[in-house]
């Protein structure tokens, strides 16, 4: 059954503007307002949920800003908002994989590919990478190149650095 609305709101963080979507099963888009994708993200939301983007609250806005708070305090490793990511099969092993890297920690695009049995399909995870539609919670920011370099983040490639500065301790607050 397809929601009759997607709700949508904006988040201030630390490294800018968010934008939110929700449903009643959870948290569909979390992605960030300057980003280039984030119209053609939006149409594919419509589209795939066969409902109209409204202005208002889900009932998993307050848990996700509890939540990004405490993220971005240092104090939250893991999230438990409720998550919906329609997508392909392969695109649904890739984000559940991402998930499982370990806060903190990176892999490479290849790592990622062999862990979900697919070693030959590196090029194609990057992909699924870049088309998740839920930043920071699928922490597509935790894959790097091969070499180490910080490669393709749709947020930009200064957000992904400090998002890992973040999680390994080296990120200057200033409040």
């Amino acid at each position: 059954m397809s929601p009759k609305k997607i709700n949508t709101t904006s988040i201030e963080t630390p490294v800018g503007e968010m934008v939110a979507c929700g449903t009643d099963e959870g948290i569909c888009l979390l992605e960030f307002a300057n980003r280039r994708m984030l119209p053609t993200e939006l149409k594919t939301l419509v589209k795939l949920f066969d409902a109209p983007i409204v202005n208002g609250e889900s009932k998993h806005f307050n848990l996700l800003r509890e939540e990004l708070n405490e993220y971005f305090s240092g104090n939250l490793k893991k999230f438990t908002v409720p998550l919906v990511t329609p997508g392909t099969v392969f695109q649904q092993q890739t984000w559940q994989e991402l998930q499982r890297i370990p806060y903190g920690t990176t892999r490479s695009y290849k790592q990622q590919a062999i862990a979900i049995n697919k070693p030959e399909a590196v090029r194609a995870v990057a992909q699924a990478n870049g088309l998740n539609r839920i930043a920071i919670m699928i922490p597509c920011h935790r894959v790097i190149g091969e070499d180490g370099s910080m490669t393709g983040y749709g947020g930009g490639i200064w957000r992904k650095r400090w998002l890992l500065d973040l999680e390994t301790g080296q990120q200057v607050f200033s409040h």
